[in-house]
């Protein structure tokens, strides 16, 4: 357990972070698998409007530094791709 005020400071200021960069991972992760479920499922005019909501939200976690912008340009470049597939 910490003992200077600093290290407390640091414990708790870290707890909030990790939550908040929880948020954004998960809502990444969320809108990626429904993505690619509708393009499963052939729902691609849908699939196409929740793959601008997945892309926005992996930029904002890559602007915000929560994930690698290389990391959320592969997924994004991944789940484009899936989307061309299922059109073409």
């Amino acid at each position: 357990m910490a003992n200077t005020e600093s290290a407390k400071k640091r414990i708790r200021s870290s707890a909030r972070k990790w939550e908040r960069n929880r948020r954004f991972r998960s809502a990444a992760r969320t809108h990626i698998k429904k993505t690619r479920q509708l393009i499963e499922q052939g729902n691609l005019e849908e699939a196409k409007e929740m793959a601008q909501v997945a892309v926005s939200t992996l930029d904002k976690a890559a602007r915000k530094g929560i994930v690698h912008p290389n990391n959320a340009s592969r997924r994004k470049s991944r789940l484009m791709k899936a989307l061309a597939d299922a059109q073409a």
